[in-house]
Parts: structure tokens; C-alpha cells; sequence
């Protein structure tokens, strides 16, 4: 009797492109891209079968770097379904909703903002703060998913970064380059956080993007 060869994966990711769907922003292509994550390790698998999770997205890959963008509402974190048809109606209904030009202006106002070298150092040292902020505190300010080791990883790529880091002889490192050191450290992550991890890096450099500009929502993390 032939033995039941079966694998069975616990995290799964599909991802493709839409190359004929794309824009430029300070030199880097960027196309669409449609993915999604399966991760069974968040699954009870010895109940019956129930309602099935999938995490999906739409947004952009940066092609210089495979950096991931992802925005608000180009992002189901937690979609559930019963059957192949409401996977399918359901990843429509989010690529329906998702609103491309406004995320392209987002992204594209980065270029136009300036983080000054002290600002960014002020950054990464209140970002290894956070993790460990009594918490009341941390409550009353923006969530940040980004580990200690995603912090060096940028920390490192600040000066080292063949496409990003701070131009020499310059004091200031544009928030397009700041928000690629972001997205370039979270490909570090497990794909059952990548998605998470990467739309939280889209709203972090949103706010620190804010805060430059005098919105203090995200203004700790800079002053």
C-alpha cells in the first residue's frame, strides 16, 4: 500500500504583478501587485472545518528593491470566508475599494519631506523605547509592530543602503528613502507578519511624514 505522501505547509504567500500598472517616484519603478497569506499555524486544525482566514492585498512593489508597499485600504488583515466564491467576491469588493491614486500621492509627497540625521537617530532610539514603555504610555501613541532587529537592520542601512541611505555629505535623508529602509527591514519578517508589519511601516512613515510637517500625533517619535 502506498504510503500518503501529503505535505502540508503552515504558512503559505501567493503574489504576482501587474507590470502594465505602474509609476515612477524618485527614479524607482513601482508596479502593482496582488498577494495574499494563508497561515495555518493561526488555525485550530483538529476542529471541524469552520470559517477559513486569508490575509490579502493590493498595493505596490518597489522593483529596485522587492520592497513592499502596502496602504489602508489596500489591505484585509483578516478576511474570512466560507468557500472559494467569498474568497473571490470578497478580494474583489478590497480591489474595488482601493483607491490607487491617493495611495500614489502618499508615497509620492515622501519625496518632498526631509528628516534631518539627529531626527532619524531620535527616531530609532524612541522606537527601541516603545517596546518597553509602561503601558499606559504606549497606548496613548501610534502602534509601531517594527522589533529590535528590524531597528538595526535600518540603523545599519542608513549609511550602507546601495539605494537609500543618507546621501554624502548631505545632513538630511529624504522620508522616500526613510520609508524604503522601513519597508526593506521588514523583509525580515515571517510572511504571517510581513503583511502586518508592512502596513504598519506605511502608517508609520505617514505619521513621522505628519509630524515633520507639525501634526504631533507621531511627534514623540522625533522630538
Amino acid at each position: 500500500m502506498e504510503e500518503d505522501k501529503t505535505i502540508y505547509y503552515e504558512r503559505m504567500m501567493f503574489c504576482f504583478e501587474v507590470p502594465t500598472i505602474h509609476e515612477d517616484i524618485m527614479g524607482n519603478r513601482l508596479n502593482l501587485t496582488i498577494g495574499g497569506v494563508r497561515a495555518y499555524n493561526h488555525e485550530n486544525l483538529y476542529s471541524k472545518k469552520g470559517i477559513e482566514k486569508f490575509k490579502v492585498f493590493i498595493g505596490f512593489k518597489n522593483m529596485v528593491c522587492c520592497n513592499m508597499c502596502v496602504s489602508t485600504d489596500g489591505y484585509k488583515s483578516e478576511l474570512k470566508v466560507m468557500s472559494i466564491n467569498d474568497l473571490f467576491s470578497s478580494a474583489m469588493q478590497l480591489f474595488q475599494e482601493y483607491n490607487i491614486s491617493k495611495h500614489l500621492y502618499y508615497m509620492g509627497a515622501f519625496k518632498d519631506s526631509y528628516m534631518t540625521e539627529q531626527q532619524f537617530a531620535q527616531f530609532l532610539g524612541k522606537s527601541r523605547l516603545y517596546q518597553y514603555l509602561p503601558p499606559a504610555q504606549k497606548k496613548k501613541l501610534p502602534q509601531m509592530l517594527m522589533t529590535d532587529t528590524q531597528a538595526s537592520i535600518v540603523a545599519k542601512s542608513f549609511y550602507n543602503d546601495d539605494n537609500f541611505s543618507l546621501p554624502d555629505n548631505q545632513g538630511e535623508i529624504s522620508m522616500w528613502n526613510v520609508y524604503n529602509l522601513l519597508t526593506g527591514a521588514n523583509k525580515s519578517s515571517y510572511i504571517d507578519n510581513f503583511l502586518d508589519r508592512a502596513y504598519n511601516v506605511t502608517q508609520l512613515a505617514d505619521g513621522l511624514n505628519k509630524a515633520l510637517h507639525g501634526e504631533c500625533e507621531y511627534s514623540w517619535f522625533i522630538q
